[in-house]
Parts: structure tokens; sequence; C-alpha cells
């Protein structure tokens, strides 16, 4: 993101390319994109101040979240209400448009965020027009569209429309740079010793007054990959709250006894019995062939 975002720079008043996130539910889009947002907002203000030559708040991202019935000028709206623009109750579309863009250049906005992008439906009339609006922003505001969504190849962002003859999805695609995330897997080395790696680093930064060195990287390795199914979201959600249990029990520590009282979402729950089998049969192992308590392969 940051070599898309960045090299955007030096594109002058030509479009801008824009970037895609495209991934599974619970594999951490959002919270990826809010701290890659969060970053470029803290940089920007470093290096320029929180005020723009003109004297205006320097606002260096917007972030907007989309609906299935979001059109042209209910995606401006929302931008309007972000800026806290006194806009924002009436006016039509293209007066709309015109206020947004008078925000992001007097607030000098660099990337705006379009998050739940795949609410919209973009074989039908509003998935067309924001495609098409989207096209506008590219072209006529200084900034990056960084779009997050699931599936949004398959709902046609990257073709030619649901019909075949909608060529506005199509040019979309050919200015729209696909990226992705991916759950944790264990059937390779690299995969068990990146999940070995993301444990270790939540350890450190539990506060419980019993967690020891290896409470989760060893002792609970198998068992939170089966409860999570190696997607971050659940992970974090088992995680959490078994703090709180711990915290709120004074046992002031995660072992398995605690956490089988612990509820997760529906869709780990779901399919944790067949993967746990696995684990506990030894024909899956989370666990690298070779480490030490402290992370590193022996």
């Amino acid at each position: 993101m940051w070599d898309i975002v960045d090299s955007n720079e030096h594109d002058g008043d030509k479009a801008k390319g824009a970037v895609a996130v495209d991934a599974f539910p619970g594999l951490g889009k959002t919270t990826s994109v809010l701290a890659f947002a969060r970053d470029f907002h803290q940089r920007e203000i470093e290096e320029s101040g929180p005020f723009t030559s003109q004297g205006h708040e320097r606002i260096p991202v917007c972030r907007v979240g989309l609906t299935g019935n979001t059109g042209m000028k209910d995606l401006n709206r929302s931008m309007l209400e972000f800026f806290g623009h006194p806009g924002q109750g009436g006016g039509t579309t293209a007066q709309f448009g015109r206020r947004v863009l008078d925000c992001v250049l007097s607030c000098d906005v660099r990337l705006v965020v379009l998050d739940d992008l795949h609410f919209l439906k973009w074989g039908q009339n509003s998935g067309i027009e924001v495609s098409n609006h989207l096209k506008w922003i590219a072209n006529e505001f200084p900034v990056t569209l960084l779009m997050v969504g699931v599936e949004l190849a398959e709902k046609g962002l990257f073709g030619e429309g649901t019909n075949g003859r909608d060529t506005a999805l199509a040019q979309t695609g050919r200015r729209t740079t696909r990226l992705g995330l991916r759950p944790f897997t264990i059937e390779a080395e690299a995969g068990r010793r990146e999940w070995r790696h993301m444990l270790l680093a939540l350890e450190q930064r539990l506060v419980l007054t019993e967690k020891h060195p290896g409470m989760l990287a060893d002792d609970l390795s198998d068992y939170l990959f089966a409860r999570s199914t190696g997607h971050i979201g659940s992970l974090m959600t088992l995680i959490n709250r078994g703090c709180q249990r711990a915290v709120r029990t004074g046992v002031e520590r995660l072992d398995q006894e605690l956490m089988d009282r612990v509820k997760n979402d529906e869709a780990s729950e779901a399919a944790r019995l067949e993967l746990q089998a696995a684990l506990e049969r030894r024909r899956l192992t989370s666990r690298p062939r070779s480490r030490s308590r402290s992370g590193t392969a022996a």
C-alpha cells in the first residue's frame, strides 16, 4: 500500500491508481487498512503540519463506509458527514460532489478509504453509478482510493459487470491493484513458523499476572489454531474473551480448562471439530519442527 500511495504522488494531474483489499471476513482487512491510514495520517501531519497553507485543518485521510443502497448522492453525503460540512443536509448529486471536492482540496486529503464495498450490487444501476463516480474521483481528486471488501472480484469490480456489457467496471479493474489477506495455514513449515511468531507477539502484549513464556505459543498452539481455524479475527476474539474471564475469575492466565468455557464466533465453532480431531491425532500440527521457547528456530 505504501508503494502504491506514495507512487501516486508523482502522477501529477493523471488519474491515480486505486487499491482494493479483497479477502474473506475475519482476516483483518479493516484493521490493517485503518492501521495503514493512521500511519499515513500521522506521517503527513508530521511532515506538513496540522494546517494547510490557507489555514484549513489538514485531514490527510477520509474514511467512509458503504451500504447496500449506496448511490452517488449517498456516497457524497457520507463524505460530507465525515468532514462535518454544513451542506450535507440538502442539495443535488452534483452540488454534493462539488462540496466534497472543495473539502478534499481545502483539507489536503491524500487518501480516501471506502470500507464494505461488497455491499454494493455491482450489476445493478447503483453499482454502475458508483463505479463511474469512483472514476470521477480518481480523475478530479488528488487522492488515492483505498477500497475494502469481500469477494470484490466475484462481484465484478475488476471485470465487465454481470451482464458482460458494462465497460465502466472493466475500466475500474484496469486502474485498481488488488491486494489480499489469507488465513494462517499449518500444512507447510513456513506457515507453522508464521503462526508461532504471531502467538509469541500476542504473548508479549497480554497483561495477565500469571502469564509465562510459551503460554500461547507452546501450551495452546494447536488448541488456538483449532478454535480459530487460522483466522486472525476469530483468534483475537477468543483471546480477548479468554483474558476477560481470566481477570474476572482471578486465574490471571490462559489455559485449556479456562478457554474451554469461552465461546467463539459461530463460523469458527462450526469448523472446529474436524480440525481439532486432525490435530489431536497428530495428522496436523501447528508447531514448527524445531523451535525454542523464545521462538527462535534451533
